[in-house]
């Protein structure tokens, strides 16, 4: 199963992360400021991580995870491909991307917690820190390939427009392959799903359960606060991409291949990370901050080499935090509100998003004060997330299920 939602989310990630670099370059095409695509970059990640606080309890009280999964792919589906129309309504246009670029962060929140919690259930059995990891690297597989799918079709035809049309076709091959997916595995709540434990009712055991979440539930907390700090400095790519373009010279059509490179870099770190985690737990996490300051250090300098340094850094904290953080959020609540945690997450670093993209763009003129404002904020992630790690190790990790059996 983790390799089947690896697979889906390598088509999918194909087509968002295909049109997400070109983002910036297409919002200053419609005459966006630096400060109007800080705000709707930053915003589209905010939705993406906010909104997943309504869709993950929403998910956990319905039990309809396969619902909201196929209603957060397909909003991607249509809002990239819809992008095509934007640059031929004038004033209207920038509304409209600004609204589909959004839109596509959304469905991300509206399938994001479902998905996460079949997959950290599935994945325990292999380590969660080596599932979510082989999950991430097929999904930047895509997005990887989706990049420089853009590019040649920006190269060839010398627009932006056509490669946001071009991207409905591996959209549609992503759903096609979601629904005959859908058809083979149930949702958690109905038949066993492979892979998951099956719950029995015992009332001891759910005590325990129930003891043990609310130990642990100050620890979670804790680590949501430190992932608001460090998405605060994350900056989103939108920034650097008109960075690139505004300030580097680089080609639009060549920045779709600098975002494959981010996402190489991404998947080495999803992988290194992953493993390390299984081994040597949380702790592993405490590079993420490291990274994030490094980032507006070389990712806004002048020369090309050093900016795309940036992003390669860029690209490795990415993959960290959308693979291995899940691992320890995982690890830190039982089975049955893992979808609320993920949504709770989730909105700590979509606050953080907002604020960092209000962050760069408005610092985006005054580069020292911007590096200085990014090493504070994730000087406080830093002690927050070693907090999270010593209070984790002593509390230990949460069980796998209220009611089932101890995990052999």
């Amino acid at each position: 199963m983790v390799l089947r939602f690896g697979l889906v989310s390598l088509a999918v990630d194909a087509v968002s992360d295909g049109a997400r670099p070109l983002a910036g370059p297409l919002l200053a095409q419609l005459g966006a400021s630096a400060l109007v695509i800080g705000l709707v970059t930053g915003g589209a990640e905010a939705a993406a991580q906010g909104l997943r606080l309504v869709f993950g309890p929403w998910a956990d009280r319905t039990g309809k995870y396969w619902t909201f999964t196929l209603a957060g792919y397909a909003l991607t589906a249509l809002c990239i491909p819809l992008l095509a129309v934007a640059p031929a309504l004038g004033a209207a246009g920038l509304m409209l991307a600004s609204a589909l670029i959004i839109g596509d962060r959304v469905g991300k929140a509206v399938r994001s917690p479902a998905k996460t919690v079949l997959l950290a259930a599935v994945a325990e059995p292999i380590g969660r820190g080596r599932g979510f990891a082989v999950h991430k690297s097929l999904d930047l597989a895509g997005a990887f390939a989706g990049p420089l799918i853009a590019s040649a079709v920006i190269a060839a035809t010398g627009a932006l427009w056509p490669a946001f049309a071009v991207l409905a076709i591996p959209a549609a091959f992503a759903m096609a392959l979601l629904f005959r997916m859908r058809r083979r595995i149930p949702d958690p709540h109905g038949p066993r799903v492979p892979g998951m434990l099956d719950a029995q009712t015992d009332s001891d055991a759910g005590a325990s359960a129930a003891r043990q979440k609310e130990r642990l539930s100050a620890v979670f907390v804790l680590f949501a606060v430190s992932a608001f700090f460090w998405s605060a400095g994350l900056v989103a790519f939108g920034v650097i991409a008109f960075h690139l373009t505004s300030t580097v010279g680089v080609p639009v059509a060549a920045v779709p291949l600098v975002y494959a490179g981010g996402m190489a870099a991404a998947a080495l770190g999803a992988l290194a990370s992953g493993y390390a985690y299984d081994r040597a737990g949380g702790a592993v996490l405490l590079v993420l901050p490291a990274l994030v300051a490094v980032i507006p250090v070389l990712a806004f300098s002048s020369g090309a080499g050093p900016v795309l340094a940036g992003v390669f850094v860029w690209g490795a904290a990415t993959g960290i935090q959308d693979s291995t953080v899940k691992a320890l959020v995982a690890d830190l609540v039982v089975p049955e509100k893992q979808g609320t945690a993920y949504g709770i997450f989730a909105g700590f670093e979509g606050g953080g998003a907002l604020a960092g993209g209000a962050l760069y763009g408005a610092l985006y003129g005054s580069r020292p004060a911007l590096i200085a404002a990014v090493a504070a904020l994730q000087a406080v992630a830093t002690v927050l997330l070693l907090a999270t790690v010593i209070r984790s190790r002593r509390t230990g990790p949460a069980p796998e299920s209220a009611h089932g059996p101890e995990p052999e």
